[in-house]
């Protein structure tokens, strides 16, 4: 088949020791890993492309490692049940590059530590050829190998191999199946086992069953790829262990009996049926007469006919002069006793960021809680001007930490549930938006486009918007207040005149208090806290009124929870750093 391709062949390698036992699989492997390292010496490849989970991969895979050539493994990631698994994944260690076929595929690869800009999802190659060949002349292939006899949807395919950390039950299971398919009687082609151990054995019971000279039978050693495509695409029913059946038959709808555990935990489409173990043939042949003959949804699981040109463009993006050591992506565990002294005279550090009604601020702060340096800016009035603000003021405060000789970890925003002493991060890092649980349904529109969240009622940014309308009717300044021309009204002059007997700006405050306070006991009835701590220049205003709310409103079993305003100078800056601090430095995830 590769001659057919007319690939440049270089160097031909025989490394099949005839056996099919355990010893055998090994001393192939050694075989091959005595030859290899001359062929490439000779060859120098730049990258070395290594497919799937057989043990002559692994080999292959060991040779160019300890070669210092770059490896690029196709389908890691995967799982299955046999000795394939453990090959697989010792593979996916020894290689730079990775290609799998399934989103799970690559979450397991990241779980093995593996460095996420490595990993392509391209979907599985041999899906670019399944999707595009099913239309093509198939009743001349199907009658060439099952006789001219045969209909579609009228006959099965058969493909079973031992299972070599089980071999006694996988050779069971074989026997079972050929009873049950002599039983069924419709026309069967029939691979023969591959080379695994245990494959001689398998071929022994065909031959005691006389399935090479049974008239329903083609037994046959091997099938050309593009024939084989169409022959399990047309076919009333796959059955056997292959992986093929699993993962490329799913293409077709094709209906599969997945036989034992050699494919545990591979993912399936509905096409497939799983028969994990049997004592007789009664529960093989059960499924033989549900399956046969059905037509399934075509899955695209393992891919959408475009993995190729995906692979392609991953290689021409792969960098040859970087470096060649392999790193791995381990999550933190403890702190390394040894020391680097750039570390240990840097300053562990967080930016925080405070987005207020009337200032924007942003400052480095410590790991012990301490603020380096504080930026503060007015707050512009769109939402894309701040955001541009902030993008600046981060890059000004990152810039100034080199000076003052601090490493940033990461930037810090948003409000805070402590659980068992550590933060609740959620698993977007979205968790504690507590200014967006909404208190009424009709309430004014909140900056995050929904109505009625308390950030609406009682944000900075809410009051100061209050406060605009009461001073465009002439409703803000009472006596004793006054405002120069070019001042910018804030929630600071609704708070005074609050304080000076301004009845419209103090229910403004009281309404605002009341929506902070039904969102407290929404928290409450939720979380049960026992401590509630409210923070920034309102909370003061604001502490009372929650207190009020939640003696109205809230279950009795919660009430007594103490609420308290935060002494601390810039509590939102140092809650935000926070975030930061706590996530990258604790020890459990």
């Amino acid at each position: 088949m590769i001659e057919q391709d007319d690939f440049d062949i270089h160097t031909r390698l025989h490394t099949i020791v005839r056996g099919e036992d355990e010893a055998a699989m090994v001393e192939s492997v050694g075989l091959a890993l005595v030859k290899l390292p001359d062929v490439l010496n000779r060859l120098k490849p730049d990258i070395m492309i290594v497919h799937g989970d057989r043990f002559d991969a692994l080999a292959l895979a060991t040779s160019a490692a300890l070669m210092n050539i770059r490896i690029l493994h196709i389908e890691g990631g995967e799982v299955s049940g046999t000795i394939d698994d453990s090959i697989r994944h010792a593979i996916t260690k020894l290689a730079h590059y990775h290609v799998c076929c399934t989103r799970s595929a690559e979450q397991h690869l990241i779980a093995m530590c593996e460095d996420h800009d490595r990993i392509l999802l391209a979907g599985c190659p041999s899906y670019d050829k399944l999707l595009s060949a099913k239309n093509k002349d198939y009743m001349s292939v199907i009658r060439m190998w099952l006789g001219e006899d045969v209909k579609t949807r009228d006959y099965i395919v058969a493909l079973q191999h031992p299972v070599t950390t089980d071999i006694k039950h996988s050779l069971k299971m074989f026997e079972l199946t050929l009873d049950a398919l002599i039983s069924f009687n419709k026309r069967t082609l029939i691979l023969f086992p591959n080379v695994d151990a245990g494959s001689k054995e398998m071929v022994r019971v065909m031959r005691k069953k006389g399935i090479e000279h049974h008239p329903n039978f083609r037994a046959v050693k091997h099938v050309p790829f593009d024939q084989f495509i169409q022959l399990v695409a047309h076919a009333g029913c796959m059955i056997g262990n292959s992986s093929c059946g699993v993962r490329e038959v799913g293409a077709f709808g094709t209906p599969v009996i997945n036989l034992g555990t050699r494919q545990t935990g591979r993912e399936t489409g509905e096409n497939v049926l799983h028969v994990r173990d049997a004592d007789t043939q009664d529960k093989i042949l059960h499924a033989l007469q549900l399956q046969f003959g059905k037509q399934y949804p075509c899955s695209k699981i393992y891919g959408d006919g475009n993995a190729v040109p995906r692979i392609l463009k991953f290689l021409k993006s792969i960098n040859l002069k970087e470096p060649l050591q392999k790193k791995f992506c381990f999550p933190p565990v403890k702190d390394n006793i040894s020391q680097d002294i750039d570390h240990i005279l840097e300053t562990q550090s967080a930016l925080a960021v405070d987005l207020g009604g009337t200032n924007l601020r942003v400052a480095i702060v410590s790991m012990k809680g301490e603020i380096v340096k504080k930026y503060t800016q007015l707050n512009p009035k769109t939402y894309e001007d701040r955001l541009e603000l902030i993008l600046k003021m981060c890059v000004e405060a990152a810039s100034e930490a080199v000076n003052v000789n601090c490493r940033i970890l990461g930037v810090g925003i948003g409000g805070g549930i402590i659980h068992q002493h550590e933060l609740i991060h959620g698993s977007s890092f979205c968790a504690a938006e507590l200014g967006h649980i909404v208190v009424s349904l009709d309430g004014p529109e909140c900056l995050c486009g929904s109505q009625g969240c308390i950030e609406a009622y009682a944000s900075g940014i809410a009051l100061q918007r209050e406060a605009k309308k009461l001073h465009d009717e002439d409703l803000l300044l009472v006596e004793g207040m006054s405002m120069k021309k070019e001042e910018v009204v804030s929630a600071a002059h609704l708070i005074q005149a609050a304080k000076l007997g301004n009845s419209k700006a103090d229910s403004i405050l009281r309404t605002a208090g009341t929506a902070l306070g039904l969102g407290v006991v929404n928290i409450l009835h939720t979380m049960n806290p026992s401590l509630v701590i409210l923070s920034g220049v309102l909370a003061s205003h604001y502490v009372n009124a929650v207190k009020d709310v939640i003696n109205q409103q809230a279950l009795s079993s919660v009430k007594t929870v103490d609420v308290v305003v935060s002494n601390l100078a810039d509590p939102a800056l140092l809650g935000a750093a926070s975030l930061v601090l706590d996530y990258t430095t604790r020890r459990i995830y």
